[in-house]
C-alpha cells in the first residue's frame, strides 16, 4: 500500500513506487464526464491570479502559479494526495532501487510540524533513538513551522556522512530533545529472522517490498533448519513497519491463511474495487502465531494484522496501529509530471475500515521500559531453610554448596529478553502458554 509520507532520503521506504504499482501496473484515470463549472469560484481564482501577477512584490511566472494552484488542490484533500513535479516524479520512479540517501525515517505533517511515523531498522534514525510519534520542530537552526513536507524533507536530505541536528518534542519529556544524526545511504533489508528459544522463531518485517513474501518463506525455512524440525510457534514483528506494496501484504498474509478473503478495496471507480483471497497451505502448518504491532505499524502492516486477526489465525499484541487505510494511485500527466491521489479505502475481511482508526491489539502492551532490580545479598527463604524441615523422600537433598555452585553457574552475563524487548518477551511467553494448553 503506497505511503507517500516522505522518508528523509526519498519518499517512503518500500512504499514509494508502491503508489505506481498499487495494482501491479501504472493506472490511468478514465476521462470524467464534464461537471458543471463553478463559475463564481473560477472568477475568484482568475481575480486572485491577476492580482498576484500585477501586485505581488516580485514577478512570478504563470507556470509556477498554476503548479502551485494544482499542488494546493491536491494537498487540501488529504495528507497523501499530491502533485508530483519533475523532481518528485523522478524520485518516485527511482524509489524501488533498494537504497537511498537520508536518515531512515517515515514522516508526515501534523499541525505544521513533521511527525515521525516510524524509524527504519538499522538506519541513523533508528540508531539515534528516534521514535514513532516524535514531532520534529527544528532542522538545524530552521523552524519547521510554515514549511511544506517537501521543504522539510529536502533539508533532511544531504550527502552521506554529513550531519543534521533535529529538535524533537516527545510525549513524556519535559523539554525538547536535540538529536544529532549523520546521514547515510539507506539500505533496507525487509526480512530478518532468529531463534528465540528451541522451537520458537522470530521474524521481523521492516517494510513490504516486491520480494518480502519470498524472503519470509526463506526466513522460516532457515528457522526450521536451525530448529531441526517444525516450529512450535512464531513471533511476526511488524512494529515500526510503515507499509509498502499492497501485493506484498497480501502474499505475507496468504502465507499463514489457507482460505477466505484477505483484504478488499473500495472506491468510486471500477479499478479501485479489488478483492484478494487466500490460497491453500499454511507455511507454519497451524503452529501458533503472534503478531507484534505499535503506533508505527501502518498501511500494509495493518492489512496483515487485520487479516490475521479477522481469521483468528494470530494473536495481535502491542499498541494501536497508525490507521492508514487508504490507497493512492499515481496518474501521469506528462512524461515528467503526475498526480498522486487517494482513490480507495481498504477493508479487513470482516469489513472494518482501518482509516484513522488503526488495528486494536488483542492484548495491549504500551511502550515501557523494564529494568532489573539490584542484586540482593540475601537469597529468598525456602522450605529447606526452615529448622527440622521434612526431607523430600524421592531423592537425596542437594548439598547447599552444590546448590550454590549451580546458582553461580546460572548467572551468565546475558540481558534478559524482558529488559531488552518486553513486548517480545510477552509474545514468547504467550506462545509457550498456547502450546501448554494445546499440546
Amino acid at each position: 500500500m503506497s505511503f507517500f509520507k516522505r522518508d528523509l532520503g526519498l519518499i517512503s521506504a518500500g512504499a514509494i513506487l508502491g503508489a505506481t504499482l498499487i495494482f501491479g501496473q501504472m493506472v490511468f484515470a478514465d476521462k470524467p464526464s464534464k461537471p458543471d463549472l463553478p463559475l463564481d469560484d473560477l472568477r475568484a481564482f482568475s481575480e486572485v491570479f491577476g492580482r498576484i501577477k500585477s501586485n505581488y512584490v516580485e514577478d512570478v511566472e504563470d507556470k509556477e502559479l498554476l503548479q502551485n494552484a494544482i499542488r494546493g488542490m491536491l494537498s487540501g484533500l488529504d495528507p497523501h494526495s499530491a502533485y508530483l513535479d519533475f523532481d518528485d516524479f523522478k524520485e518516485l520512479r527511482e524509489g524501488t532501487s533498494g537504497e537511498f540517501g537520508g536518515l531512515g525515517i517515515e514522516v508526515t505533517m501534523e499541525d505544521g510540524f513533521v511527525k515521525v511515523v516510524s524509524p527504519i531498522d538499522d538506519t541513523p534514525a533508528a540508531q539515534a533513538g528516534i521514535l514513532s510519534g516524535d514531532l520534529i520542530i527544528r532542522l538545524n537552526d530552521t523552524p519547521v513551522k510554515g514549511m511544506t513536507l517537501n521543504d522539510a524533507v529536502d533539508i533532511m536530505r544531504g550527502e552521506p556522512d554529513s550531519k543534521i541536528l533535529l529538535t524533537i518534542i516527545r510525549d513524556g519529556e519535559n523539554r525538547p530533545l536535540k538529536i544529532e544524526l549523520i546521514r547515510a545511504v539507506i539500505k533496507v533489508k525487509s526480512v530478518k529472522q532468529r531463534m528465540l528459544e528451541p522451537g520458537y522463531g522470530y521474524v521481523r518485517i521492516s517494510t513490504f517490498a516486491s520480494r518480502t513474501a519470498a524472503s519470509l518463506k526463506e526466513a522460516i525455512d532457515a528457522l526450521k533448519i536451525e530448529n531441526d524440525g517444525a516450529l512450535k510457534g512464531l513471533v511476526l514483528d511488524l512494529r515500526n513497519n510503515p507499509g509498502g506494496l499492497l501485493t506484498a501484504a497480501v502474499d505475507v498474509s496468504d502465507a499463514f491463511i489457507t482460505k477466505g478473503l484477505i483484504v478488499y478495496t473500495d472506491g468510486r471507480v471500477k479499478d479501485s474495487k479489488q478483492k484478494f483471497n487466500a490460497k491453500p497451505n499454511d507455511i507454519l502448518k497451524g503452529a501458533p502465531l503472534i503478531v507484534l504491532v505499535n503506533g508505527g505499524s501502518a498501511s500494509a502492516s495493518e492489512i496483515v494484522a487485520g487479516a490475521l486477526q479477522d481469521h483468528h489465525r494470530a494473536v495481535i499484541v502491542g499498541s494501536k496501529t497508525f490507521g492508514k487505510g487508504s490507497v493512492q494511485t499515481v496518474m501521469p500527466l506528462t512524461d515528467n509530471t503526475a498526480v498522486k491521489m487517494t482513490t480507495a479505502r481498504y477493508y479487513t475481511p470482516s469489513g472494518r475500515s482501518i482509516q484513522a482508526e488503526g488495528i486494536v491489539p488483542d492484548i495491549k502492551i504500551e511502550r515501557l521500559k523494564i529494568s532489573s532490580s539490584e542484586k540482593s545479598d540475601f537469597s529468598p527463604l525456602r522450605e529447606r531453610d526452615l529448622s527440622k524441615h521434612l526431607e523430600n523422600g524421592n531423592a537425596e537433598e542437594k548439598d547447599e554448596t552444590e546448590d550454590a555452585v549451580t546458582e553461580d553457574k546460572s548467572e551468565e552475563k546475558t540481558i534478559p529478553l524482558a529488559i531488552t524487548d518486553y513486548p517480545l518477551s510477552q509474545a514468547l511467553n504467550l506462545l509457550k502458554g498456547i502450546n501448554i494448553l494445546n499440546p
